[in-house]
């Protein structure tokens, strides 16, 4: 009941902290105001503060008993470059900012869950708390891994959480295996010869060329991938020319690639590079491929996603309602957890956020962070760290 008890003080305390961290969105490496109240609230609860990894990361150390088993326990810190749409008090004060995916909801609980465990200490190792910057886009978790994360606090598993709009408040899904894709970006140009566009045989035309290769790159998941080895291959942009009567010197086209394996990963991308290749001799047009590695898949580990799913079902029972899935579909968006979890066993898991109607998805100007789910997520954070380090 000690918990219980905690948390009717603690619900309230956090929630307005999270609305806070919601008013006052920092975008990624320049989180210092939510660096300073992360570094403040865990050390006023007694957890050792160590700062500065990554820039604006914060890591809390809290040891009980013989300190020798060691978890980690992450929480993402940035906001997106986006106007907020809301009118309620606490909306984003920072024009073209704002917590549009959670991560002040994130960052409220796993503090919330530093106070607590704190307080009751029914564990028995060491729990590092990681407060990460930089989850959108620019790769914060890789970035804390290349400066020394696992060597100067060493763990044996890792954990992640993220609010799922859509899935009813207060389920937790727990998958096995895949969880979220990697995310690998492209940029083709294409060079040929401009010309009158009523003389076409006079030029070599990039914009044919780039039709014919948008078409071809959509073979490399239809024709060239297991069709039950999910795949996304998204060409999202093309600019060429600027006039109706001429044919352009040059084409650029852009997109992303989504799959669960590395090996999925590198096959896409020579079949990306063999296509344009052919393309090249057939329209005679030069073609030069700019293929970026981006987030690897997230994939969770066995023992660390069996620890979750045994927590998240005792959590929903002490919580009164809600259930545990362990069947959903994985997403085909990313997330850089997958830096963390390919150097030590981690499990990544989802917390209901309630109906996503109205606009309220994740990256959408109209999305909150719902509140009541607060408890339910620092009741996880409590019980994961207990199960995965007893006493």
């Amino acid at each position: 009941m000690y918990l219980n008890e905690l948390l009717d003080d603690l619900q309230p305390r956090i929630a307005a902290l999270r609305r806070d961290l919601h008013a006052h969105p920092e975008l990624a490496f320049n989180e210092k105001r939510t660096s300073d109240i992360v570094a403040a609230t865990l050390a006023a609860a007694g957890v050792e503060v160590h700062r500065g990894i990554a820039g604006t990361g914060v890591v809390g150390v809290l040891k009980c008993g013989d300190g020798t088993g060691a978890i980690g326990l992450r929480a993402d810190m940035d906001a997106l470059p986006l106007d907020e749409l809301n009118g309620f008090p606490h909306r984003s004060r920072h024009a073209g900012c704002m917590h549009a995916c959670g991560h002040d909801g994130h960052t409220a609980m796993l503090l919330g869950a530093a106070e607590a465990l704190a307080k009751t200490r029914n564990f028995n190792g060491t729990v590092h708390f990681i407060f990460q910057p930089a989850e959108e886009h620019e790769g914060g978790g890789r970035v804390m891994v290349e400066e020394g994360l696992f060597e100067r606090f060493p763990m044996q598993m890792v954990f992640g959480l993220h609010n799922w709009p859509g899935l009813p408040a207060g389920n937790i899904a727990v998958m096995d295996g895949p969880v979220m894709a990697g995310a690998d970006r492209f940029e083709i140009t294409i060079t040929g010869h401009g010309g009158h566009a009523a003389m076409p045989h006079q030029a070599v035309d990039t914009v044919v060329a780039g039709a014919a290769l948008v078409q071809a790159l959509q073979t490399l998941v239809s024709r060239n991938t297991d069709p039950q080895d999910a795949a996304v291959v998204s060409v999202t942009r093309f600019h060429a020319g600027h006039a109706d009567n001429v044919l352009p010197e040059q084409a650029v086209l852009g997109g992303t690639v989504r799959c669960f394996r590395p090996e999925l990963q590198d096959a896409l991308e020579e079949g990306m590079r063999r296509i344009c290749i052919g393309i090249e001799g057939t329209y005679r047009v030069k073609i030069g491929l700019q293929f970026e590695r981006g987030y690897p898949p997230t994939i969770n580990a066995e023992e660390p996603a069996f620890i979750c799913r045994e927590v998240a079902r005792q959590v929903v029972a002490q919580g009164g309602g809600g259930e545990v899935l362990a069947h959903l579909k994985p997403s085909m968006g990313a997330e850089d957890f997958a830096y963390l979890s390919r150097v030590v066993p981690g499990c990544y898991v989802w917390l209901g956020n309630g109906p996503g109607e109205g606009g309220c998805m994740l990256h959408s100007p109209r999305y909150d962070f719902n509140d009541d789910v607060i408890a339910t997520g620092i009741r996880y954070w409590v019980r994961l760290a207990e199960r995965a380090l007893p006493k």
